[in-house]
């Protein structure tokens, strides 16, 4: 059964990217591109399964359309490998942009980038590794229903975004009638030969105010210092949470993220370094919650559209691991990233 299903969707995006590049559609200035991540996976800490398996963490087709008159349209369907091996297709992006003249604001709505993570994501640059501590510990979600401002100004010396979402993320559904509010502002302290919106010396602060389905708070407040210059990028961020929901007695429970992360690009040559910690406490009342990620590896740019990573993700536990954590403790990783 999952063959034709498979087919089906191949089919699918197939139709979309021939419906974007037929002659009415090229004259609205529709472009079609792809950026996909695929891996294998060895466990190390894993003696008895030795589990090995070659897996599509991401596969996105972008189909973007300038319309003209500042409106800009996207959608972005996302195949992935779930835990049954499946491989469904979903939307991450489907939005309506538009920028009035000159202005400095673009105002967005539909499935959209979240502040946070979009941002952090192109700091580190190797989105093809994992998704960030933020992500990881299930605080935050890349995307979203919502409505949106993006803002710049003097060449990138400011850059924010803020939004209000429905807050379940766009694998959680619509939720109920609550509502998140969502910021982020960065401002670049000092220059350097990067002179993209995250180049430079810069210092970002974020913030979330919401709560989940059926009640409760669901806050973050987040910090980061980063350097990004063409030979190196250093980052350190620091994040406080506060959760609770209305069926728990308890009163909130707060959390803690710290993450720090290194690239290095060896000079007169297409491979680089790669290094991050993630500090996780879930719980900072609760002992035996803490988990310290430890990430480590080496990348090549084997083709301007095709990089390589060879890395070791290995994770310790305050507590006893689980025998699921345990079976994923120390992980082998090659990974591989292209586009088109």
């Amino acid at each position: 059964m999952r063959l034709p299903v498979r087919l089906a969707r191949a089919a699918l995006l197939a139709g979309l990217a021939i419906v974007c590049l037929a002659p009415s559609a090229s004259a609205q200035n529709v472009k079609v591109g792809g950026l996909g991540y695929v891996q294998y996976r060895y466990q190390l800490s894993d003696t008895a399964a030795n589990e090995n398996a070659f897996s599509v963490t991401r596969a996105y087709i972008n189909i973007v359309g300038d319309l003209g008159g500042g409106l800009v349209t996207r959608i972005t369907p996302d195949l992935f490998t779930d835990p049954n091996g499946s491989i469904p297709l979903r939307i991450k992006y489907a939005y309506a942009a538009y920028t009035p003249g000159t202005s400095p604001l673009t105002f967005k709505m539909g499935v959209i980038h979240t502040p946070w993570l979009d941002w952090t994501q192109k700091v580190w640059d190797f989105r093809m590794q994992g998704t960030m501590a933020m992500e990881r510990g299930g605080y935050l979600t890349s995307a979203d229903l919502g409505f949106g401002i993006d803002g710049a100004w003097g060449s990138q010396l400011v850059n924010m975004q803020v939004g209000v979402y429905n807050g379940e993320g766009y694998k959680g559904g619509l939720g109920d009638g609550g509502k998140d509010l969502m910021g982020r502002v960065s401002v670049r302290l000092l220059s350097t030969d990067v002179t993209n919106a995250t180049g430079g010396l810069r210092i970002s602060a974020y913030g979330q105010f919401g709560r989940p389905t059926g009640g409760g708070t669901r806050n973050r407040l987040i910090g980061m210092l980063s350097y990004k210059a063409e030979r190196f990028t250093l980052a350190l961020e620091g994040s406080l949470t506060s959760d609770s929901a209305t069926t728990s007695s308890t009163s909130p429970f707060s959390g803690r993220v710290v993450s720090g992360f290194g690239v290095y690009t060896i000079p007169n040559t297409k491979a680089g370094v790669v290094a991050r910690v993630d500090f996780t406490d879930p719980d900072t009342d609760t002992v035996d919650d803490r988990q310290t990620r430890f990430i480590g590896g080496i990348s090549y740019w084997l083709h301007p559209n095709l990089r390589l990573l060879a890395n070791v993700d290995h994770v310790d536990y305050q507590g006893t691991p689980t025998p699921a954590q345990k079976a994923l403790q120390t992980q082998g990783l090659f990974q591989v990233e292209f586009t088109f």
